[in-house]
């Protein structure tokens, strides 16, 4: 079995999700399971929808989300003829859901309704594709992931409960492969044993797959993309970016701490644990040979640069001017955890250190006000982070000519600058 993931780039238009269609031919009679996001920039206009309800903005709140109706209301007409009734059915169900929200008013904290009006963007899209697919003759099985992977309450980073996702799995995922070569279902969601939506953080369409490789034993996962395969910087930013044909998890795993976006940070562990293949493919041409992540160890890869805007640092000095230690980190480490915030950056002196993380709708105020108990806190923010993972004296000067270095740090194999 395979396991497929196609990102909100490779189904945001009727073009490219008939694309799709195309890929899932190529591989006709194995055994898929194929987990999609929402279309492309539906889960940044849920963000909206859901920052304006937590705001009391409630006309502004539904005028936000009838648009998204629109979008894909239009999308499964234009996709879809004998199937548009039922699918036009099930959409105006997951719509009902997240209006019946909108009309109340929040009483919880902001996560708790950001989870339960983004998951929305998965289930709307699935839904129609599900039905698009097997109108063209490719019969699939559609299910909720959240019936499936049952997660803890750590709304918008939400754990994942392995031995009831493993049972789940065998009881209402492995039959509909008897009858079906296709499964289709969402990434990034789950839900409560309350049946409350969570999700597993950004980007986490990628992890779901890599949850459901090791849960189903499959031979391999294949993440298709609108790139080549891992590239050694952004190629929207870096016009020479260049292709990286092989590399290994350990590798993945530094590039996803230090922020690339192409790998989920958690996607690697569940393949590391069963050595299951990982394929980076482009979707636009199936037929590029793309990256793959294994197990091998590999030398002489290229500078890797990592770019990250919006960040925020926090100057953190004792007020007694004693040292910083044991005590003052446990606690520090504490607030990053209750608040879900993960340090970039750290550097640590006698009596000060300075913590830079990204900047998360306030989170880091708060965090700040909070930290002040203990320390005198300065808060900068707009700043950028340069991550270059084997680097060479040349390019670490190209990337940080003509800024304002604020904090640098570096090791045998990784420079880190934050610059303004």
């Amino acid at each position: 079995m395979k396991i497929f993931k196609f990102g909100g780039a490779s189904v945001n238009s009727v073009d490219r999700i008939k694309q799709m269609a195309d890929i899932l031919r190529l591989y006709k009679g194995e055994k898929k399971l194929v987990v999609i996001s929402a279309m492309g920039k539906t889960t940044n206009a849920l963000e909206k929808v859901a920052a304006a309800f937590f705001n009391n903005a409630k006309e502004e709140a539904l005028q936000l989300f009838n648009h998204i109706k629109t979008q894909h209301i239009t999308t499964a007409k234009y996709l879809l003829i004998t199937g548009y009734n039922a699918a036009y059915e099930q959409l105006s169900q997951l719509f009902t859901e997240i209006e019946w929200a909108l009309h109340d008013k929040p009483v919880r904290d902001y996560d708790y309704y950001y989870d339960q009006i983004v998951c929305l963007g998965e289930l709307l899209s699935t839904t129609i594709i599900s039905a698009y697919l097997n109108e063209k003759g490719i019969a699939n099985a559609w299910i909720a992931v959240r019936d499936v992977l049952r997660t803890d309450d750590t709304f918008r980073e939400a754990v994942i409960d392995w031995a009831a996702a493993a049972g789940n799995t065998e009881r209402l995922i492995a039959p509909l492969f008897e009858k079906n070569d296709i499964v289709i279902t969402q990434g990034f969601i789950g839900a409560t044993d309350e049946n409350e939506s969570t999700t597993l953080g950004r980007e986490g369409s990628d992890y779901t797959a890599a949850v459901f490789a090791g849960l189903l034993d499959a031979e391999s996962v294949t993440i298709w993309k609108d790139v080549e395969g891992v590239m050694n910087a952004d190629p929207k930013i870096f016009a020479t970016a260049e292709l990286i044909p092989e590399l290994n998890y350990d590798e993945v795993i530094e590039m996803a701490y230090y922020g690339a976006q192409v790998i989920h940070p958690k996607t690697i562990k569940p393949l590391q644990n069963k050595s299951i293949p990982l394929y980076v493919k482009c979707f636009l041409d199936p037929a590029l040979p793309g990256t793959i992540i294994h197990n091998k160890a590999l030398k002489h890869l290229p500078p890797i640069i990592v770019i990250k805007n919006d960040q925020v640092l926090l100057h953190l000095h004792s007020t007694d001017f004693s040292f910083i230690g044991e005590h003052t980190m446990s606690h520090l480490y504490h607030l990053f955890a209750e608040y879900t915030i993960r340090p970039g950056l750290i550097q640590t002196g006698a009596v000060s250190l300075m913590v830079c993380t990204d900047e998360q709708e306030g989170k880091t105020d708060r965090l700040a006000a909070e930290a002040a108990a203990i320390f005198d806190v300065q808060v900068e923010k707009g700043l950028t982070l340069l991550t270059i993972r084997h680097y060479t004296p040349e390019v670490l000067d190209a990337m940080t000519a003509g800024k304002v270095i604020v904090l640098r740090q570096q090791s045998k194999e990784t420079a880190q600058v934050l610059m303004r």
